[in-house]
This record gives structure tokens, sequence and C-alpha cells, in this order.
């Protein structure tokens, strides 16, 4: 009958990694794969009756140490930049990050035990003194205070309230949104077209209720002389532009051609 060994508990593989890395006080940027996979192994084949499931998170680090040893008796890889790839650069990662974790969580238990340690003594004067206010002498408040001087004061405190108004912003009106696309305007225009020939630019945007729509209509005639459904022209430089609608001609010249037939 064998002897019982007790066995110290890990959190996990790292846990037990790190802990074999501070025991044998190895640098953990050249860690002897080697070495420390034989003393990972040691310790695995001891550990009897655990939970499986805690059991097949120190099996896969096994893996990953017995694949990492086998690399490293390969011939190195060489990146991209014609650098050589250290096989232990992830587990490195790993165990420096859960290192910066597990101090951090011995520095906020640590804290919680010194505040655990805090007692705070609730407030104990009497309503009464608390209610206590001493009594104001008007007088003495007021002093050598008149009518003149608070109206000097009322004056000087709105004349910097008016100073804080922004002259131009504040004529501004209310800013509301208008429901307005560039496809329905688009649309709009088209019927419009296929009933006038000819129609004036500036009578267009005149007839918008407001800047967006002023906008969205500008716009729209744009896509409209992409499309070929418009064309546009002006004789003089400032006059009007004048709009002609090459839908309207396409209608009347099909409606002559049906009635030919």
């Amino acid at each position: 009958m064998g002897i019982p060994v007790k066995l110290e508990a890990f959190e996990g593989p790292l846990d037990l990694l790190l802990h074999l890395i501070e025991k044998n006080k190895i640098d953990i940027y050249d860690i002897p794969i080697v070495e420390i996979t034989e003393q990972y192994m040691k310790y695995i084949r001891q550990m009897q009756e655990e939970n499986l499931n805690i059991m097949s998170e120190f099996m896969v680090m096994a893996a990953t140490l017995l694949d990492i040893k086998c690399k490293m008796l390969l011939p190195k890889e060489v990146t991209e930049e014609g650098e050589e790839k250290d096989p232990r650069e992830e587990l490195v990662q790993q165990l420096l990050e859960y290192k910066m974790f597990k101090y951090m969580s011995y520095e906020l238990r640590d804290r919680m035990a010194d505040a655990s340690r805090c007692v705070y003594r609730a407030e104990s004067m009497p309503k009464e003194v608390l209610d206590y206010q001493p009594p104001v002498d008007i007088r003495e408040l007021i002093g050598d205070l008149t009518l003149a001087k608070l109206q000097n004061i009322f004056n000087s405190i709105i004349k910097r309230q008016e100073n804080k108004v922004d002259p131009i912003r504040s004529k501004f009106g209310k800013i509301e949104k208008e429901e307005v696309s560039l496809e329905d305007k688009m649309s709009d225009l088209e019927l419009y077209a296929g009933t006038h020939h000819y129609f004036s630019f500036r009578g267009l945007l005149e007839r918008q209720s407001g800047k967006i729509q002023v906008i969205v209509t500008f716009l729209a005639i744009l896509e409209l002389m992409k499309t070929g459904v418009i064309t546009i022209e002006q004789e003089h430089l400032f006059d009007d532009i004048q709009i002609t609608s090459l839908i309207y001609e396409e209608q009347q010249a099909d409606g002559e051609t049906g009635s030919s037939d």
C-alpha cells in the first residue's frame, strides 16, 4: 500500500506552471520546456480521484507542453520578416497575463481585508442641535447697503446676463427635422416634368417650403440631368436657368406616333 501524498491545490494548469517556474527560479521569458514538462507530468501522475473536468484542463496543458517540446527539437520556424519564431511565445504571454491577474486579486483581497476592519459610528448628535440655526441680525447683514446700491448690483447682474446672450444665435428659430428624401423628390419632379415642357429653375426652388427642401430639390435636379430626364440651359450669366423636360417631349412624340397609326 502506497503512502498517501498531500498535493498542493492549484486553480488551474497555468497556476501549476507558474508555481513550477517560481519554485525553480526560472526566467519566464526563457522557459526550459523539457524540465518543466517533466515536472508537470510528474505532478499530474500523482493526481488521483480528481474532478474529471479539472483533470481534463491539466491534460490539455500537458499536451500543449509536449507539442512545444516537439517543436523545440525541430528546426526553428522563420516568420515572413526573417525572424525565428519561438514556440514558447504564446505560452509565455498566457503566463504573464495570468500572473498579472493573480497578483491583482491578491491586492484586492488585502484591501477587502483592510476595509473589513474599519468600523463607522452612526451620527449621535441630538436632532435639536442639528436643526439649530443662529439668529440673523438684519442690521449687521445689510450694514451700509442702500436701495441705490442694491439697484446698481441688480443692473450689473442683468448686464452680465445680457452679455452672455449670443446676438446671432438667440434669433434663430426652432430647428425641426424635415422628413424629405432624395428618391421622393426625384419622383415628384419626374411627375412634374411629365406635364411641363419648360419650367424655371428659380421658380421651382421658390416653391419649396424650407432650406432642406431647396437642397434636396437641387440634388434631385442634378440626378435627373445625369439620367437624361431633363436638360438645362442659361443664356447669360446670372440669368434664370431654364429646364427642358425630355420626358414631356417623349410623351408628345409617342402620342403623335400613336395617332398616326
